[in-house]
C-alpha cells in the first residue's frame, strides 16, 4: 500500500514539473493581447520615437529633449499609462522618420550651434553615460556589442551612448566627444503571401564625426564627409564632433534595411537572452535543496515526535505520571494567550496577506505571458492596482485574527491596516520625488499621477479594506482548541541558543538563501536596465520562498514551544521576516560592487528604494512565517486531549 502511495506521489511530482515547464515555455512564445502586429508595405512611413536619458551611473531618468538635440516641428507625447509615468518614460515624437525598405544615407536632421549652456549640458550628459533610448513599432533600440574578438556571441546595449570622452589625436586632453551621426538597421520578415513585412529588429551604431560641407549653409548643401552620390560614407571617425562652445554641429543618419528569419512573435527574444539560463536552474536546485532540508525536519517532528508524543500521553491520563511530561505539552494553557500589542500583529498580518496576493496574482498573469517588457508598464501598472484591489483580503484577514485576541474596536484596527503601510511608503516616497523634482528628472511623479496615486488608496483601496474588515468582524471567532488559564504560567530560563535575536536571525538566513541569486538578476534589471522575463524562474523561486519561510518558522516554533517558551506569536513574525534583514545588506553589497553611482541623490534613491522593498519583502515573509506557525500550533494542540 505504501508503495503505491510513493508511486502516486512521484507521478504527480512529475505532472507538477511538466505543468511548471509547459507555462514556462508557453510564456516565452506568447505574444500580448492588445500588441497586435503590425504590417508594412514597401515605402510606408515608419515613425521613431523617442523615450528618456538614462544613465546606470546617476539612476536619474531625463526626457530626450531636455538636452538641445534636434526637434520636429511639434512635439508630442505619447499617451502613457501608469506605470510608464512611474518609471520615468517619456515617449514622443523625434524628427528622424524612415520609409520601409527604402534605403536612406547620409540624412541631414538638423544644424546647431552650441552655446555656453548647450555645451555644459551635453558635457555634463557624457560625463555621467547617458544613454539614449529610442523605439520603433514598439521595439527599442539596441547597439550590437561582440564580446571580444574570439567571441563571436553578440551582446545588445540598451541605447546608444550620448557622447563619448577620450583623448585626440596626441594630446593629453581628456575631450567629449558627441555622437552625431547613426547607422540605423531595421530588420524586417516579409510575409511570403502579401508584399507586406513586420518590424523584427532596431538596431544603431553610432559615429561621431565633424562633418564638412562647402560654401554656405543652405536646403541643398552636400556634405563633403557623407555624401550618397560619391559614395562617400562614414564609417571612421578619424575627426570625430568635439562639444565646445561656439562649435558647429551637424546632425546626421543613415538607414539601412535587413530582411531576418526572425518570426515577429519572437522579435523580443534577442533582448530576453541577456542572461544565462543555467545560472537560475542552479539557483533553484540550491533553494531545492534548502527545501528538502527543512521539510525532512518538519516531516520527523510532526511523525516521531508528535505521533510519540501524543500516543504516550494520552496513555498517561491514568497514570501519576501524567505530572511528569515536559516540554510543549506543558505549556498548553498559555500557549494561545493573546501577545502584547495584538493589535499591531494583526494590522501587519492584514497587510502581509495583502501583498502575499499582489505577488502571486501578478506572477501568474507575468508566467501566462501578459506583462512581457513589450507592454512598456504594464507590470507596475498591475502591481499598483492589484494591491489596492487586494485591501479587501487585508481587512478580512486582520478582523478575523482581531476577534480571536478578543478586541473590540474593529474600526480602528481597520484604519491602522489601511493606513499604516501605504502611508510610510507615501512619506519615503514623496521625500524621494522631491529630490528627484530638484534634479529636474523626467523620473519625477507629476503632481496629476500623485492626485491619481493619493485617488487609488483613499478612494478604493481604504474602503475595500472596511468591507473586509466588516465582513471578517461578523463572522464568529475562531475557536482555541485548549483552554487558557487564568495566571500566565512562569518561563524557564532559556538556553542561550533559544535567545529571541539570536533564533530570529538564524530564521532569517535560509529564506534569504533560497532567493538570492535571483535577486541578483532583479537587482540588475532595476538598477542597470536590462530586461527581466524570466517570469517562470520567478514564480518557482517565489514559491520555494513561501515554503521555506513557512518550514524555517514552524521547526523555530517547535523548538521554542519544547523549551517551555510559549510567546510564539510575534517570534513566528519575526523568525522569517529577518530575512529582509539580509535582503538590504545584500543590497548595500550590491550598491558598492556592482553600481557606479557617486551623486548623493542617487545614492539617496537607491537606498530609499531598496528601504521600502525590504520593508515590503519583511511583512510578507513574516506573514507567511505567522500563518504557517498558527497553523502548526492549532493543529498539535488539536490533537492532544487535556481536559
Amino acid at each position: 500500500m505504501a508503495n503505491h502511495n510513493h508511486h502516486r506521489h512521484s507521478r504527480s511530482i512529475h505532472l507538477w514539473i511538466s505543468t511548471f515547464l509547459l507555462l514556462f515555455i508557453h510564456a516565452n512564445c506568447f505574444y500580448l493581447p492588445g500588441v497586435a502586429p503590425e504590417d508594412f508595405a514597401t515605402g510606408d512611413l515608419l515613425k521613431v520615437k523617442v523615450n528618456k536619458l538614462t544613465s546606470t551611473k546617476t539612476q536619474l531618468p531625463y526626457s530626450f529633449y531636455s538636452l538641445p538635440y534636434c526637434r520636429p516641428k511639434s512635439i508630442v507625447d505619447s499617451a502613457e499609462n501608469l506605470g510608464e509615468v512611474l518609471r520615468g518614460d517619456r515617449i514622443e515624437n523625434s524628427p528622424y522618420e524612415f520609409k520601409m525598405r527604402v534605403p536612406q544615407m547620409c540624412n541631414i536632421v538638423c544644424r546647431k550651434t552650441f552655446d555656453a549652456k548647450s555645451a555644459k549640458e551635453f558635457k555634463e550628459k557624457i560625463e555621467d553615460e547617458y544613454r539614449v533610448s529610442m523605439i520603433l513599432d514598439n521595439l527599442p533600440l539596441v547597439v550590437p556589442i561582440k564580446r571580444s574578438e574570439q567571441d563571436s556571441t553578440t551582446m545588445y546595449q540598451h541605447g546608444f551612448h550620448v557622447g563619448l570622452k577620450g583623448q585626440y589625436a596626441g594630446t593629453s586632453e581628456q575631450k567629449h566627444f558627441i555622437h552625431n551621426h547613426l547607422q540605423f538597421t531595421v530588420k524586417y520578415h516579409k510575409d511570403l503571401q502579401t508584399e507586406t513585412a513586420r518590424i523584427v529588429g532596431f538596431e544603431v551604431k553610432p559615429f561621431s564625426v565633424k562633418h564638412e560641407y562647402e560654401g554656405d549653409w543652405n536646403e541643398n548643401t552636400r556634405l563633403k564627409t557623407c555624401d550618397p552620390h560619391a559614395k562617400v560614407m562614414v564609417t571612421s571617425s578619424d575627426s570625430p564632433q568635439e562639444v565646445e562652445e561656439k562649435k558647429e554641429v551637424i546632425f546626421t543618419y543613415d538607414v539601412e534595411f535587413q530582411e531576418s528569419d526572425v518570426k515577429w512573435a519572437s522579435r523580443w527574444d534577442t533582448y530576453l537572452l541577456m542572461s544565462d539560463d543555467q545560472i537560475h536552474w542552479f539557483s533553484i536546485v540550491n533553494s531545492l535543496m534548502i527545501v528538502l532540508f527543512l521539510s525532512g525536519m518538519v516531516a520527523m517532528i510532526m511523525l516521531r515526535t508528535l505521533y510519540r508524543d501524543i500516543s504516550k500521553y494520552n496513555q498517561l491520563e491514568t497514570q501519576e505520571e501524567a505530572q511528569e511530561e515536559t516540554g510543549w505539552k506543558l505549556v498548553h494553557g498559555d500557549v494561545f494567550r493573546p501577545p502584547t500589542q495584538s493589535d499591531l500583529l494583526c494590522v501587519y498580518v492584514g497587510t502581509g496577506v495583502q501583498f502575499f496576493g499582489m505577488i502571486l496574482v501578478t506572477m501568474i498573469f507575468a508566467v501566462l505571458g501578459f506583462l512581457s517588457p513589450s507592454n512598456r508598464g504594464g507590470l507596475m501598472t498591475a502591481m499598483l492596482l492589484l494591491w489596492v484591489f487586494m485591501g479587501l483580503f487585508a481587512g478580512y484577514s486582520s478582523a478575523r485574527l482581531y476577534k480571536m485576541f478578543k478586541g473590540a474596536e474593529w474600526k480602528k484596527l481597520t484604519l491602522r491596516t489601511a493606513f499604516m503601510f501605504p502611508a510610510t511608503c507615501f512619506v519615503i516616497f514623496f521625500f524621494l520625488n522631491a529630490l528627484i523634482w530638484g534634479e529636474k528628472s523626467s523620473g519625477a511623479v507629476p503632481f496629476g499621477t500623485m492626485f491619481a496615486l493619493v485617488f487609488l488608496w483613499f478612494g478604493i483601496s481604504v474602503p475595500l479594506v472596511f468591507v473586509g474588515s466588516y465582513i471578517g468582524f461578523k463572522k464568529p471567532a475562531m475557536e482555541d482548541p485548549v483552554k487558557t488559564n487564568k495566571i500566565p504560567r512562569q518561563i524557564p530560563e532559556q538556553a542561550w541558543y533559544m535567545n529571541p535575536i539570536f533564533s530570529i536571525l538564524i530564521g532569517g538566513i535560509l529564506p534569504f538563501g533560497a532567493v538570492f541569486i535571483e535577486l541578483f538578476f532583479i537587482l540588475t534589471s532595476i538598477w542597470l536596465q536590462q530586461f527581466y522575463y524570466i517570469f517562470g524562474f520567478l514564480f518557482i523561486v517565489f514559491l520555494i520562498l513561501v515554503v521555506t519561510c513557512a518550514e524555517i518558522t514552524i521547526v523555530l516554533c517547535y523548538f521554542q514551544l519544547c523549551s517551555e517558551d510559549y510567546l510564539w506569536w510575534w517570534r513566528s513574525y519575526l523568525t522569517s521576516g529577518s530575512s529582509a534583514l539580509y535582503l538590504f545588506l545584500y543590497a548595500t553589497f550590491y550598491f558598492f560592487t556592482k553600481l557606479e553611482i557617486t551623486k548623493l541623490v542617487s545614492g539617496a534613491l537607491y537606498f530609499g528604494y531598496m528601504l521600502l522593498v525590504s520593508y515590503a519583502f519583511f511583512v510578507l515573509t513574516g506573514t507567511i512565517g505567522f500563518y504557517a506557525c498558527f497553523w502548526f500550533t492549532r493543529l498539535i494542540y488539536s490533537s492532544v486531549k487535556i481536559d
